[in-house]
């Protein structure tokens, strides 16, 4: 275990709502008249494998390993993880439960109007997941028509289900929608959705351990970033510098290989 996983504290949350802490990233005097070093609290939402996902109760990932590499690099301390639904992150964020989103969120026009953003730090394109022992084997989402397909709410995943299936290829009635992956992989592999819309990374460590396959890739060219609130240019500026430090002095690489294996 790394001293990052020794060091992380875990947030308790009841209904998305944290009940050990008041305000996240509160910085102020301290009572002897010093500056209190500022913070930063993340939020997350397991189920999206190898970014965030629960091991033995754990919460371990990609992200988590990179978000906490960049902190330490800033002069903010880190407090914490809470966890959401993916869909409740940006309340969660705007509302000040959290001051961070680390979900393999990825940057687009719709969010940018509400939140703020890092400089990317993944890029990733879209993977249609079908049973491995199925006769399924669609080449190209057109043949996804008339089928029941899944993918997660509030994701990249859903936008391609909805804009490019729903009411052309696929009734609305069709589609599920799930709060995480793992149900929608399951629900895959119970036969109940014929398809999953996922994104590629997090397709093929479902099919490194699952009885699914990706059967072919859209290619979206989408980009994860993290998520601050809107106007906290000084949070986004360490994310920033922060996540060039750990990319020049080999961390980001070492952490890609732990959990990628690039």
């Amino acid at each position: 275990m790394s001293d990052g996983f020794s060091r992380r504290q875990y947030l308790t949350t009841v209904g998305g709502t944290a009940v050990t802490l008041s305000l996240a990233g509160c910085s102020g005097n301290g009572g002897d008249g010093t500056e209190e070093q500022p913070t930063i609290v993340a939020g997350t939402a397991p189920g999206f494998p190898p970014f965030e996902m629960k091991e033995g109760g754990e919460l371990v990932g990609f992200d988590v390993d990179l978000l906490e590499a960049i902190v330490e690099e800033t002069e903010y301390a880190f407090e914490g993880w809470e966890e959401f639904e993916f869909d409740s992150l940006i309340p969660a964020l705007t509302n000040e439960n959290i001051d961070v989103i680390a979900a393999g969120m990825t940057i687009n026009d719709d969010r940018d109007e509400t939140i703020d953003f890092s400089d990317p730090y993944y890029s990733s394109d879209q993977a249609v997941v079908v049973r491995s022992d199925g006769d399924f084997a669609p080449e190209s989402l057109g043949d996804l028509a008339d089928r029941p397909i899944g993918a997660q709410k509030g994701t990249t995943g859903e936008g391609v289900v909805q804009d490019e299936l729903v009411g052309d290829e696929i009734t609305e009635s069709q589609y599920s929608a799930y709060d995480n992956y793992v149900l929608a992989i399951q629900d895959l592999e119970n036969g109940n959705v014929d398809a999953v819309v996922i994104d590629v990374p997090v397709a093929e460590t479902f099919a490194t351990n699952r009885p699914v396959e990706i059967a072919f890739v859209s290619e979206t060219g989408e980009q994860f970033g993290f998520g601050v609130r809107d106007g906290d240019s000084d949070r986004q500026t360490a994310l920033n510098e922060g996540l060039a430090a750990v990319q020049d002095n080999g961390t980001y690489e070492e952490l890609a290989q732990k959990w990628f294996g690039e």
